[in-house]
């Protein structure tokens, strides 16, 4: 008998789905009450399409809640609760739940009462395996954009038409529609993605300038220190500020690595260089660390007693027991308690030199879009000449689940006459590798964090005008390594755009049946990875 289900991430329990707990560390009630959640926005999204209704503060809600239930972000009941306390209330106002969720009840096959919540896991991930996993990639994209939308909003940016999709996509998740309306669903969402991820990057362009390449040290200095994850510009930009002059570094981690390369973020001297390696090592990384940490978003796996005392949440990640640091009406947050922390922990002695995966001591980030794209006849002329001959997009996310070294062993046979684009924070599988340069450029370029995919997408296009063909006609390959649903909402972007032949890995998700797997494969020419050698020898046929 299943305690829950939960297949959303690619470390899903054998390959299939986690029904006694999460393999991320997710417990079957906390599962439980982000399907409450779940079928709550959806109610409230329905109620909102049904009446025609813009509602900024609804789209807010269904943002906020969309991103708590993303892998690795929401561990607390009590504050999921109060989030699904907050969407409750907003439907009720709106004077429509209970025929909604009659509509709802009918759909998900539900026998409880018109105004009763679908809750039960087989009423929202149960029915029919093609529909169901059309269903749960929109539902799964829509928590991967919610993630960008959420980090744009903090800047002040908004578009009217992501803001509409949040509410036509949850909408939609309590209709019927036919295999060919959701494949039609997902590709419209792909677009829509797209812009949300371009309003992200004009939200961080605008406030923290054009990235630029830098080089980032991986040693740890001696004295008080912060290490913040995730993925959150702002808030690290608050604490540099608060931090300034006070005698503690900061140091980032996983994901905000590609913050150093910002002008307006690397200008703090205390910002001093990145700490460790990828999200999955960080129980072993983290253990007995002389500093706090700061989590801005994913990815939080089970806090160890070790550290447990020095970790700090925020926006929309919880954990029971860790101390959470609120926004006030403004969107400011007092991390001063942090700061005297720090001071208190003292830091290490001596200076720390950590390294990579691979044993640098040092790893480049900061070519982003506007980089490349300024250097773009340097790298036309060098696709000219024969010195490049290849591009290779290496990005993605990182996991725990044997079988990402494929990606490590992929960049290292990759020929010298080509050029590695990465992004995301599957790049520490290879990021501190040497494998030489193409002229100016170092071999490996990091693009950035994985919303970034729209620079990629930009420099993509640039190419494919400049050479006055299709971007499928570029010599031009895309590998991408999976865990969580921003993952997923990048995925369906690119296909939307129509790009092809796209390999994708570890393993492919559970989500996927059988039938609309064909159907990515016959239309896009999806490929499972199979062996380094292997895909580098059919990529480099063709």
């Amino acid at each position: 008998m299943e305690n829950m289900f939960c297949f959303q991430c690619e470390q899903t329990a054998k390959g299939s789905g986690c029904t006694v707990s999460g393999v991320c560390g997710k417990k079957p009630d906390v599962s439980h009450e982000q399907d409450v959640l779940t079928c709550e926005m959806i109610a409230l999204a329905k109620a909102l399409a049904d009446k025609g209704t813009s509602c900024p503060e609804c789209v807010d809600l269904l943002c906020d809640g969309l991103f708590t239930t993303v892998t690795n972000v929401n561990f607390d009941v009590d504050r999921l609760d109060t989030l699904i306390a907050a969407i409750k209330a907003k439907r009720a106002s709106l004077g429509t739940g209970c025929a909604v969720m009659a509509k709802i009840a009918g759909i998900f096959g539900s026998s409880k009462e018109p105004g009763a919540l679908p809750v039960s896991t087989e009423h929202l991930f149960h029915g029919d395996a093609d529909l169901l996993s059309l269903r749960s990639t929109l539902l799964f994209g829509l928590r991967g954009m919610a993630a960008y939308a959420h980090h744009a909003r903090a800047l002040g940016k908004r578009d009217p038409d992501v803001d509409a999709w949040f509410i036509k996509g949850m909408a939609a998740l309590a209709e019927d529609h036919s295999v060919d309306e959701w494949l039609g669903l997902l590709m419209e969402f792909g677009g829509v993605n797209l812009k949300c991820m371009a309003m992200l990057d004009a939200a961080n362009t605008g406030a923290y300038g054009n990235p630029v390449p830098t080089q980032v040290s991986l040693t740890i200095e001696k004295g008080p220190f912060i290490v913040v994850t995730g993925h959150d510009l702002y808030d690290l930009k608050m604490l540099l500020e608060q931090s300034e002059g006070k005698g503690v570094n900061i140091y980032t981690h996983s994901e905000m690595l590609p913050a150093h390369g910002y002008p307006e973020l690397k200008k703090y001297a205390h910002l001093k260089g990145n700490f460790g390696t990828a999200w999955q090592n960080q129980q072993k990384e983290f253990d007995g660390l002389p500093a706090p940490i700061l989590f801005t978003t994913n990815c939080l796996m089970p806090v160890k007693d070790s550290y447990g005392d020095r970790v700090y949440t925020t926006s929309v990640v919880a954990y029971p027991g860790m101390k959470h640091i609120p926004a006030d009406a403004s969107g400011h947050k007092d991390f001063s308690g942090l700061i005297a922390q720090a001071l208190k922990l003292g830091g290490y002695a001596e200076d720390k030199a950590l390294t990579g995966i691979n044993g640098g001591t040092s790893v480049t980030t900061g070519f982003g879009r506007q980089t490349v794209l300024d250097n773009a006849p340097v790298v036309i002329d060098a696709v000219k000449s024969g010195a490049v001959k290849h591009f290779f997009l290496v990005g993605g996310c990182d996991g725990a689940k044997p079988g990402r070294n494929y990606y490590t062993e992929f960049v290292r046979q990759t020929p010298q006459d080509t050029l590695v684009l990465t992004l995301a924070c599957g790049k520490y599988r290879f990021n501190d590798l040497n494998v030489g340069a193409v002229g100016p450029f170092p071999r490996i370029l990091d693009m950035g964090q994985c919303n970034d995919a729209y620079g990629a997408v930009q420099v993509a296009l640039a190419l494919a005008g400049a050479f006055g063909c299709g971007v499928n006609d570029l010599p031009l390959t895309l590998v991408l390594s999976w865990y969580e649903q921003k993952a997923v909402c990048i995925l369906l972007t690119l296909l939307s755009l129509g790009l092809k032949n796209i390999y994708i890995g570890p393993s492919l998700p559970a989500f996927f049946s059988q039938n609309v797997l064909n159907v990515l494969v016959e239309k896009f020419d999806l490929h499972p990875i199979t062996t380094p050698e292997a895909d580098m020898k059919a990529i480099l046929k063709k």
